[in-house]
């Protein structure tokens, strides 16, 4: 099983320079960062990471180096709607440090459930690493089925955890009772968290995670210790974090890198399509912050 990976685990942007160029450096000091601000485990190189704009070598520059400069598990995004494409760039994660993989299901050719499990059986084979499947029917346009991913669990030894971000914790409940014994379930939508805890969901992989790392660690503990009024209190408190990072004119990958860069980290704007941050989201992270300080500094 993925326990070794952890409960809070932080989908981490790509930082570039002020030419759009790969930052390794400024990686290893966000990846050290957010290892000492509550992150578990780092998925690189995923949908937050600007995947889609990386080439093969940039990918694999940033697993080897933020792998060697953290001591956390780095997932690797290998994912892709080109199985053979896929096939090679997961057959690699292991030789650059990774301790896991992370596949989305294939986006925009929009395979039917057959083509879906012959892709995720085939990158599974292709690595003896342990595999994180991603379902975003909102990005790849085709939901993966509850009966695939049940034979995916239950016959696919490292097949063993499950990001959802398909905004449906009745389903989650359901594949978490038929086959909650094979694989992990983390949420993939931060303000969802909290009800996927009480499906049985054991963390998030979550973009907020950039800033509110302890407040997630807090809240998944207070949840598992019976105390729910406690993670309801520290959920509420994530509120302002949650309609922060992704709005119509500044999504997750363009928010966290505003809301980093307030903080003086050099991360860089995002590559197009993603446009330079619009005026004001560096002023609406800073809002958010302070109200996240102020309420880690007040009673308890």
């Amino acid at each position: 099983m993925a326990k070794h990976w952890g409960k809070v685990l932080t989908a981490m942007v790509t930082p570039f320079d002020g030419d759009g160029r790969l930052n390794l450096d400024m990686a290893c000091t966000l990846a050290r960062h957010l290892a000492a601000s509550g992150s578990d485990g780092l998925v690189l190189a995923a949908t937050t990471g600007e995947a889609p704009t990386l080439s093969d070598a940039e990918r694999f520059d940033l697993i080897r180096a933020v792998s060697e400069a953290v001591t956390i598990p780095v997932l690797a995004g290998t994912g892709s709607n080109d199985t053979r494409h896929a096939l090679d760039m997961t057959a690699k994660a292991e030789a650059a440090g990774a301790a896991g993989v992370f596949l989305v299901s294939p986006y925009y050719n929009r395979p039917p459930q057959a083509g879906i499990e012959a892709h995720f059986r085939a990158l599974a084979a292709a690595t003896r690493l342990p595999v994180m499947l991603y379902d975003v029917p909102g990005r790849t346009g085709r939901r993966i089925a509850r009966d695939v991913l049940l034979r995916l669990f239950r016959e696919v030894d490292n097949i063993v955890a499950f990001k959802d971000a398909t905004g449906d914790p009745a389903a989650a409940a359901l594949l978490v009772a038929e086959a909650g014994d094979h694989f992990e379930l983390y949420s993939g939508d931060d303000a969802l968290t909290l009800p996927l805890l009480a499906v049985g969901a054991v963390g998030v992989v979550g973009t907020s995670t950039h800033w509110t790392g302890p407040e997630f660690a807090a809240m998944i503990a207070a949840f598992e210790q019976g105390d729910v009024r406690r993670a309801r209190e520290i959920n509420a408190a994530l509120l302002p974090s949650y309609a922060y990072s992704n709005t119509d004119d500044s999504v997750y990958s363009m928010s966290v890198k505003a809301m980093l860069r307030s903080q003086g980290l050099a991360v860089g704007e995002c590559r197009l399509p993603l446009p330079a941050a619009p005026a004001g989201v560096e002023a609406r992270a800073a809002v958010v912050w302070s109200g996240l300080q102020a309420w880690r500094a007040g009673p308890r």
